[in-house]
């Protein structure tokens, strides 16, 4: 018999389809604005089991947009405060909190265990770049969240693979990154077309930097505007690109072949 707090879903989409996402197992890289917003999705889908990764902890300047931001968190890391929400979401959720910051020593510990998904809300182009590099050398299905900050625009989102994304500065970092070592961009991603010559200049802050402190890992970054609606849909996007892909094929193949 169905939880009661899935059946909704059950009804939507099927006993076979929701029985697919009960068994999946999937990783979230980056639990920030976009992370956060992905893994509330994908515990509210009934997904079996989730494997959490940040090495940050919550800040007073999160609160704006991170989902996890509240003021009892602050101080806290990421990984143990979205642990505990995705428990008392779904206690038969099998969660695993990884405090680590993604790089080449450390994907085998992230993406071990063969996982049927994994979300890329990373927003540091190096780490990005590591972990989609990795996901695509082991043909896992991955959803890539490029940039969500500076934007305004909720009707400017798409969703292609990164080969196809336009107007986004990261995407075009990241795709020039892959391509110098012959990594496929053919994976899905989420973008938005909103020009970025349209971004008041007001909206980034040039001269200052956040850091982030835990573990000492990270370079300084400049601080950007940025609206929870936006970096929100863009990780519901992503949730939503994931759960569809596991629906329709099991966590067989990667989605860029579904």
């Amino acid at each position: 018999m169905t939880d009661e707090r899935f059946v909704r879903i059950e009804r939507l989409v099927g006993a076979e389809r929701f029985a697919r996402l009960q068994r999946s197992f999937v990783v979230v890289a980056g639990l920030g604005a976009v992370g956060s917003y992905a893994v509330e999705a994908l515990a509210r889908a009934g997904v079996g089991r989730l494997r959490l990764v940040d090495f940050d902890i919550l800040r007073p300047s999160n609160v704006n947009r991170q989902l996890l931001a509240l003021e009892p968190n602050l101080g806290r890391l990421k990984v143990e405060v979205a642990g505990e929400r995705v428990r008392q979401i779904n206690p038969r959720c099998e969660v695993e909190a990884l405090a680590l910051f993604v790089h080449r020593e450390t994907l085998d510990r992230v993406l071990e265990g063969a996982p049927d998904a994994v979300v890329d809300a990373i927003d540091a182009v190096t780490p990005k770049t590591e972990l989609l590099a990795a996901a695509r050398t082991r043909n896992l299905r991955i959803v890539s969240s490029m940039g969500a900050a500076l934007r305004q625009d909720a009707s400017a989102l798409r969703v292609g693979t990164l080969g196809e994304s336009t107007h986004c500065p990261l995407a075009r970092q990241i795709r020039k990154r892959l391509r110098a070592r012959r990594v496929p961009c053919d994976f899905p991603c989420v973008f938005s077309v909103e020009p970025v010559q349209a971004i008041p200049r007001e909206a980034v802050d040039r001269a200052g930097a956040e850091r982030d402190d835990a573990l000492q890992r990270g370079r300084p970054r400049r601080v950007l505007g940025s609206l929870p609606t936006i970096t929100g849909l863009f990780g519901l996007t992503a949730a939503h690109e994931v759960l569809r892909g596991l629906m329709e094929t099991d966590g067989s193949k990667p989605v860029s072949q579904a």
